[in-house]
């Protein structure tokens, strides 16, 4: 891919997006021996996390409360044994299930909110011996979920039923699961959702009115980035993508983090071919930048770029617009934050202008976010 004026910065290196990174998977740690159901912890129970109150309980993929005794989750500043960590909290709770001299005779298991990786954790405690059966495809299920990257289609297909379960405009559940307050959802979705998880396991092609909308879209994104008609290009150092998008494609909506985004391309499809932490996304005069999941939790496998303060480059992109609108950022503390323009569609800031501000203030803004050490950030 030849270079492009301004997607370089002077003494950083810029590269494109190689096919042996596009073959990188996963994250997760593979077994090395077969555990058998004997060998198992007792199943544990669901427990709503508000429920939680001087009862012995396991958390996974989230924060502990008082009567927690074990937590498995790849969250900041987690307890979990250093041993069982990986960069998952469903490969993690598969790393207690094969150890069993980290096993513990807990009666309930909780979460704090709903998402897959949170999901297929608790049915791993929940249904060890069934889960033990769905071990990879949970595992890659939960990769896709929480960084967007799968190495099975079917681990795509398995976390866009989750997501269109959990949409109320769209979810066969009843009603009734979406209404009360968060936590009062949180535990509705987990009750019906433990339930029908093993049918998707089983059969995830059954149940194609749940997946096939996003997995079009998944597919045609992806044929638009190894067609060139979508563009990324890396700078290592900084440990950003610039997803470069054509303003003729039209916007769609796509489900993640039990959210609806409008954008012409699946993130799936952006984070399959690159694994920098950072996006700078320009779609024709419409940019965004955003930081992935993966500088949020603590990771084991790789480390990567820790997030630096939004503040100083949403002032210099003040400065130099002209457009209307004000650029915001989400809080750094935000599972995958955001910098946009609010208040008008195009910039009147060129690419290269834009793209030379953002860099500037990545390679000089103070660190904001250590997951592996959260309360100095």
């Amino acid at each position: 891919m030849p270079h492009r004026p301004g997607f370089g910065k002077p003494g950083l290196t810029t590269a494109p997006v190689s096919s042996a990174l596009r073959r990188t998977r996963p994250m997760a740690v593979r077994a090395t021996a077969v555990t058998s159901q004997a060998n198992l912890p007792e199943p544990a129970q669901y427990r709503p996390y508000t429920r939680l109150k001087g009862v012995r309980n396991i958390i996974v993929d989230g924060a502990p409360v008082a009567s927690t005794e074990l937590t498995l989750s790849h969250w900041p500043n987690n307890a979990t044994p250093e041993a069982l960590k990986r960069d998952t909290s469903t490969a993690i709770v598969f790393a207690y299930l094969e150890r069993p001299e980290f096993h513990q005779r807990v009666p309930y298991v909780s979460n704090n909110h709903f998402d897959e990786d949170g999901l297929f954790s608790m049915f791993a405690l929940c249904s060890p011996a069934d889960a033990m059966v769905h071990r990879e495809l949970l595992i890659d299920a939960s990769m896709a979920g929480d960084f967007g990257v799968f190495t099975s289609r079917d681990a795509a297909r398995l976390c866009f039923c989750v997501e269109s379960l959990a949409d109320p405009s769209v979810s066969p559940l009843p009603a009734s699961v979406f209404s009360g307050c968060e936590a009062q959802r949180t535990a509705a979705l987990y009750n019906e959702v433990l339930e029908r998880l093993p049918e998707l396991l089983d059969n995830i092609q059954a149940h194609k009115s749940l997946w096939q909308h996003q997995d079009e879209h998944l597919q045609e994104s992806l044929d638009l980035v190894e067609t060139g008609s979508v563009q990324i290009r890396e700078d290592i150092e900084l440990d950003l993508a610039i997803v470069s998008v054509p303003a003729a494609l039209p916007a769609r909506p796509s489900r993640r983090y039990l959210t609806t985004e409008s954008w012409p391309i699946h993130p799936f499809a952006v984070h399959r071919h690159t694994e920098r932490v950072c996006l700078a996304r320009l779609y024709g005069r419409r940019y965004e930048l955003q930081y992935r999941y993966e500088n949020w939790v603590q990771l084991v496998s790789r480390r990567p770029r820790m997030r630096v303060e939004f503040a100083p480059i949403v002032a210099a992109l003040n400065d130099a617009e002209t457009a209307p609108g004000r650029w915001r950022a989400d809080p750094l503390s935000d599972i995958s934050p955001r910098l946009w323009l609010d208040g008008a569609g195009d910039s009147h800031l060129m690419p290269a202008q834009w793209l030379g501000i953002v860099m500037e203030g990545l390679d000089s803004a103070p660190l904001a976010w250590d997951p592996y050490d959260w309360k100095a950030s």
